[in-house]
Order: C-alpha cells, then structure tokens, then sequence
C-alpha cells in the first residue's frame, strides 16, 4: 500500500480511550529498543510519525496511527525493561494483555525480535501467549541491514529454531534502513485484515 495519509488518532493507557470507529487493527509487538518505532515509519512512509529513541521503554502508551482511513497501526509499549520500576512494568503487562485479549479489531499481530540474537525468554513468553490464544504472528526479524547477506539465512533458521515456529508461521527479515522487507510486510498485512478481498 502507498500512504499519503497517516496520523496519530489515538494515545491510550485505558479502553475507554482507545478508538471507536471499527476499523481493523495490527498491533506491534516486541521488546523495548527492537525497532517498533522504525518500522511503523517505514511501513508508513514517514520519518518520525512515531517517536524513536535510543533509550528503551520510551513508549508507555498505547498509541492508534490511521493508516489512510483504512485500519489503525497499534503500537504497545515495549517489554522486558528492566530500568522501569517493577510497579510500572506491572501496570505496562495489564495494559497490554487486556487490549490483546478483549479488542475485536484487532487481525493480527506483528511480534518484532532482532534477528542478530536468539529470542530472549521474553520474546519466547510473547510467542507462546499469543499462539496460544490463536492469533495470527507474523514475526518480523529486525535490523536485517546490521547482517551480511549471506548469514541472513543462517539467522531466520535460528530464530525459526529457537521460537519452535510451525511451518506456515510467518518469519519476514526487515531492515527500517534499507526498507527491505516493506513491500513483502504490507501484502502479509492486507492479506490478513481482508483488504485483498476488497480489490
């Protein structure tokens, strides 16, 4: 998809905030500093519509982007920050877990790991909960550009390995960089929010 228009709707720590208008929902998940913001700004052709930063943890909030009129991008704060205090991760885990369990919008979730390291128990926990409430994954391995090209290969098998990922489980390397990746993610995208169907 090609975005013209994009723009940040809503910024959420409860439900009664988040959007109302019945629009098709991905959400972005992964632990903090994996690149969620990066990515959003490449998938949407922007620089900076959602914040980066080098400190970990910077997104606290649940935050909608409108993609086009057409379906929300959620971002979900980052996981496993340590530097937080525990009573605030605490509180960061229920804001989470109750938008992915109870939000009928949502179509599918994007689960970002680093593809230079092995899945941290994190990401493991994160993999298993959501499989096992049986949501669509689409793991994007970040950060493909930090890797020649010939270990890609030899990275995706690793982490394919570590998390036991089935065989129609979705693995897609991405650089935020390069853009690598950007077109194969948006086709995964609309195929599974329906939007091929509309064509």
């Amino acid at each position: 998809m090609k975005v013209n228009n994009v723009s940040l709707d809503a910024v959420a720590v409860r439900k009664n905030q988040y959007p109302t208008d019945g629009k098709c929902e991905v959400a972005f998940a992964g632990k903090s500093n994996v690149g969620k913001s990066s990515l959003i700004n490449s998938m949407v052709y922007r620089k900076a519509i959602a914040r980066t930063s080098q400190n970990p943890g910077k997104t606290r909030t649940i935050n909608f982007y409108n993609v086009e009129d057409k379906l929300y991008f959620v971002d979900l704060p980052g996981y496993g920050y340590a530097r937080a205090p525990k009573t605030e991760i605490a509180k960061w885990g229920k804001m989470i877990e109750s938008y992915l369990l109870k939000r009928e919008e949502l179509r599918a979730i994007i689960l970002l790991i680093d593809i230079r390291h092995e899945p941290g128990a994190n990401d493991k926990m994160m993999y298993e909960w959501l499989k096992h409430y049986g949501y669509k994954i689409i793991i994007v391995a970040t950060k493909a550009d930090k890797l020649k090209r010939s270990q890609l290969q030899k990275h995706t098998a690793m982490l394919r390995r570590e998390l036991g990922l089935e065989k129609e489980d979705i693995l897609l390397p991405f650089s935020s960089e390069t853009k690598d990746g950007r077109d194969e993610l948006w086709s995964i995208i609309e195929e599974a929010i329906g939007m091929n169907e509309e064509r």
